[in-house]
């Protein structure tokens, strides 16, 4: 269906053609003549009626009967609504509208049952100006230094931050990126979230660092190569799970890794197990006793360092420790990379073959690493029109999420609230229902959202009480889709 471009903004003061209608879903206003969409494609004059395009999303629970799928959906048609009592379905806000302008009450509030209770959804999809995403990236791979430039097609959406234990964290996205730039950034900035919130594959280029290829629940592609695994642990943490498995079998292991290289018979783990020094010593500082900081630059070799030949971190070896026929194992975090070396008559490292139980403990390594894959969390402040969609009195929201007395889900996925104040949110984008998330050309996001608390704390809260529609109503009248209930998300009730 095409669309009509945005209204200027005194759109308000414009009268309205016959047959067109003026949407008031977020501050475009736009005047939409009939057959067609809005800017944002979510909202169309169908003979005269704004309507929204998307289905209201229904996730039912499904059980099994004696082996048999029973689904409440598919009986709906012939229930009467007198019983309400812990009906397995929940309506997401996935294509319920918007509670914009803020004095309207949310597009649906739900009364239902549950454990002879009465319960309230409020369901709507918040239009979000300050929101953006946490992307974790597993891999050592270097992706860019720690505050460099996010960009996508020139344009940057947000920064490198803080690395995690084996993975790589972005922020991307926020207020500033999506209005306080550019109209160019911000528009940029807004159709690489809302592709990311809904699982697509979204490429970016960090500055002074690699190209990368993001997208949810997948592999990490950083500069055209896909990662495998997610390292077990720095090299110290490798050093202390699997010494007893190199007992008796190399003289020394040596595990590389960019922020923290373990040295095993000079780790407290060699000590234990009575290992005879080998006095082979690595670059970079020494921290404690096997464990070594800054052995080489961040880069895509071994362990996350920029090297390509492990021997290349050794410093020297010591004449007075070491001695002819050591047996040395340099291996990488993740199993990936392994060299197996045997000094010669001068001390020399010379590379052979792995011997097969050493071998077996490499591939250990990579046994207990975990698939590489990407993270994106959505992360957004719920604000005005939100909670004025709740109650008259949108403070008492808030308190009432952070007392835990109100639920807050995303299309159904549990949400984690921050502390302090205002009602600051995150939840996986995998655990939404699929094409949960659209846009406005604001630039914003629209992110279905659900707060779902008992019928007297409602009323309590200064809610709508008159805006109230029973579960059976929705279910025989709204436009729906149904979806299957993800199994891995609470019931939100």
């Amino acid at each position: 269906m095409p669309h009509e471009p945005a209204s200027t903004p005194d759109a308000l003061d414009l009268p309205v053609p016959a047959g067109n209608v003026r949407c008031d879903a977020c501050p475009v206003l736009c005047i939409i003549r009939p057959g067609k969409t809005g800017a944002c494609d979510r909202y169309a004059n169908t003979d005269g009626t704004l309507t929204r395009v998307d289905a209201l999303v229904i996730a039912e629970r499904v059980r099994s009967d004696g082996g048999k799928v029973v689904r409440f959906l598919d009986r709906a048609a012939d229930w009467n609504g007198d019983v309400l009592a812990d009906a397995p379905v929940f309506v997401t806000g996935v294509g319920a509208g918007t509670t914009y302008p803020d004095y309207k009450p949310a597009p649906f509030i739900v009364g239902s049952r549950h454990a002879g209770v009465d319960m309230v959804t409020v369901v709507t999809e918040g239009i979000f100006s300050y929101c953006g995403v946490k992307v974790k990236i597993d891999t050592d791979r270097f992706l860019g230094p720690e505050q460099a430039a996010v960009r996508r097609d020139g344009e940057q959406i947000g920064h490198v931050t803080t690395a995690e234990y084996g993975s790589q964290m972005l922020a991307l996205g926020g207020v500033r990126h999506l209005t306080g730039g550019s109209k160019r950034e911000g528009r940029v900035t807004c159709d690489a979230l809302e592709q990311l919130c809904n699982r697509d594959p979204v490429e970016v280029q960090i500055d002074g660092g690699s190209r990368v290829v993001i997208q949810a629940g997948q592999p990490p592609v950083v500069d055209g190569e896909a990662e495998a695994r997610m390292r077990v642990g720095c090299g110290s943490a490798t050093i202390g799970m699997f010494a007893q498995q190199w007992l008796g079998h190399a003289d020394e292991v040596i595990v590389v890794d960019d922020h923290i290289t373990g040295v095993l018979t000079e780790h407290q783990a060699g000590r234990f197990l009575s290992m005879r020094h080998a006095g082979i010593r690595v670059r970079g500082r020494k921290s404690t006793p096997g464990r070594y900081f800054r052995v080489a630059e961040p880069g895509s070799g071994w362990g996350g360092t920029d090297i390509r030949d492990p021997l290349d971190i050794i410093d020297h070896i010591d004449p007075a420790v070491a001695w002819p026929g050591l047996t040395l194992l340099m291996v990488s975090t993740t199993g990936e990379q392994a060299a197996w070396f045997v000094l010669d008559a001068q001390l020399r490292p010379q590379p052979a073959p792995l011997p097969p139980a050493v071998a077996k403990a490499v591939e250990r390594i990579a046994e207990n690493c975990e698939p590489a894959l990407c993270t994106v969390l959505f992360m957004g402040g719920a604000g005005g029109s939100l909670r004025a969609g709740v109650t008259e009195n949108p403070v008492q929201l808030t308190r009432s999420v952070k007392a835990a007395l109100t639920r807050v889900t995303c299309g159904g996925a549990p949400a984690y609230v921050w502390p302090g104040g205002g009602i600051t949110l995150m939840a996986d984008v995998l655990r939404m229902p699929l094409r949960a998330v659209g846009s406005v050309p604001t630039p914003a996001l629209v992110v279905p959202i659900e707060f779902t608390l008992r019928l007297d704390h409602y009323a309590q809260l200064g809610g709508h009480l008159d805006s109230i529609v029973p579960l059976a109503d929705v279910l025989a009248h709204a436009r729906r889709t149904d979806a299957d209930w993800q199994p891995e998300n609470p019931w939100p009730y």
